[in-house]
């Protein structure tokens, strides 16, 4: 009986943790993974606990938890990485982590005593590999991943236009606070056996609240500005991409990927999921009068995204081996134009330019929107019966197909994402406009 009363637990645990803007589904595997991250305690404490950042009289309030006993509950969920504390509009705020960016990273990032990486390893790759997480985000159309591919700007060609938010350095110079911890992709798959690259591990990076949050609770070492330049320019000369937090405003992370680790790359690569990264508003291109055929950017691609082809007769009377770019895999990283010695491949801006939310708070309406969750954002107490039908009502509407098609849409976008602004604040919650 003991038994099944904590798997309900867990159970409960996993129904949150789905419900946020990343979609978890459960299985065996998920439920050893929090049984083995979470104590029964704290399953219960996130269960039940507000789905939107909240005050600690809030989750107190909701939770019906004693205020001192909670705040150590929460202390220990934060230092773990299994909720998020923030500091916004002068106090700290509360909420449970998503599976990602979250659970799996923060807790592949941990280090020190009282923790279990290989065994956690194995975990997150059985539930990772069957693909539903994946699935789940991005089996059904959804277009707003939490990452976005920031290119390598010495891979564009001449007279091409770039933004700010397109460049790391200027994303570098504009965040306040800086941290670096273990990439957490490349720690698993350290464990499994799986890791082929020489890519050091210390390689994520983090800026602003994210930054801080980490450093608070031990997940990340603070760095000033000159390290973290020297650690982007190192990973320029390893030939790994770089995927950001996908906002254009006061970007969380940045990651050094490489296509062996990276678990967003795996969504690609293992699962053909393109979305799992937005592509940059360029794409590469071959000069094949240029092109010598070496297959340096065939090696060096992480998605797999250049092969080769032949072409006409050269002047030895054999045919010439030539790059191919597969205009649908590019996500627009440049660091095949890195590897090209003969100049030959360059990044051009793509026919549209991809727009991105401006900052978190849009990404995760959208996140939300796409994904079936949204009404969680907007009826955020779990424990409330009320709020309960609520949610089952809007959530129906939200999720008719031809509801989210237009919301979506160019046409209707801006207006929705500024009518879901107008009512964070109706609702006293306009301190999520921070993040």
């Amino acid at each position: 009986m003991g038994h099944l009363v904590g798997k309900d637990i867990y159970q409960g645990l996993a129904r949150k943790i789905d419900n946020l803007h990343v979609r978890a589904p459960f299985d065996e595997t998920m439920y050893k993974i929090l049984k083995s991250i979470y104590s029964e305690e704290e399953a219960l404490v996130v269960a039940k606990m507000p789905f939107l950042f909240s005050s600690l009289e809030r989750v107190a309030k909701i939770t019906k938890i004693e205020k001192a006993r909670l705040q150590k509950v929460l202390g220990d969920l934060c230092r773990k990485g299994l909720v998020m504390d923030m500091f916004l509009k002068g106090q700290y705020r509360y909420m449970p982590s998503p599976m990602v960016v979250g659970i799996f990273e923060f807790t592949m990032m941990r280090t020190g005593d009282n923790i279990d990486p290989a065994t956690w390893s194995n975990l997150f790759h059985e539930y990772m590999e069957e693909g539903s997480l994946y699935r789940s985000n991005f089996g059904n159309g959804q277009q707003t991943s939490i990452a976005r591919t920031v290119p390598h700007p010495e891979s564009l060609g001449d007279h091409v236009e770039i933004l700010d938010y397109e460049k790391t350095t200027a994303l570098i110079e504009a965040a306040g606070s800086y941290a670096v911890g273990l990439c957490s992709c490349r720690h698993k798959k350290e464990h499994t056996g799986e890791r082929t690259c020489q890519a050091p591990l210390d390689t994520c990076t983090t800026f602003g609240q994210a930054a801080d949050y980490l450093v608070r609770n031990g997940l990340s070492r603070k760095v000033d500005q000159a390290e973290i330049l020297d650690i982007f320019a190192r990973s320029k000369e390893l030939g790994l991409m770089f995927s950001a937090d996908n906002v254009r405003q006061r970007i969380m992370f940045i990651c050094h990927c490489c296509g062996c680790c990276c678990g967003i790359m795996d969504g690609i690569n293992i699962h053909g999921l393109t979305a799992t990264l937005v592509t940059s508003s360029f794409i590469a291109e071959v000069d094949t009068a240029l092109c010598n055929g070496c297959q340096k950017c065939v090696n060096t691609c992480h998605i797999k995204g250049i092969g080769t082809r032949e072409t006409e007769v050269g002047p030895s009377g054999k045919k010439l081996v030539k790059a191919l770019v597969d205009q649908d895999i590019c996500v627009g990283c440049g660091v095949c134009a890195l590897s090209c010695t003969t100049g030959a491949l360059k990044l051009t801006p793509r026919a549209q330019r991809v727009i991105h939310p401006e900052t978190t708070f849009e990404r995760v309406i959208l996140q939300c929107l796409e994904r079936g969750t949204l009404e969680n954002q907007i009826l955020d107490n779990p424990q409330s019966r009320t709020q309960e039908a609520m949610r089952y009502l809007v959530g129906g509407f939200l999720r008719l197909s031809p509801v989210k098609k237009a919301l979506m849409s160019d046409t209707l976008r801006s207006t929705f994402l500024t009518a879901m602004s107008t009512g964070v604040r109706f609702l006293g919650k306009g301190y999520l406009h921070e993040l």
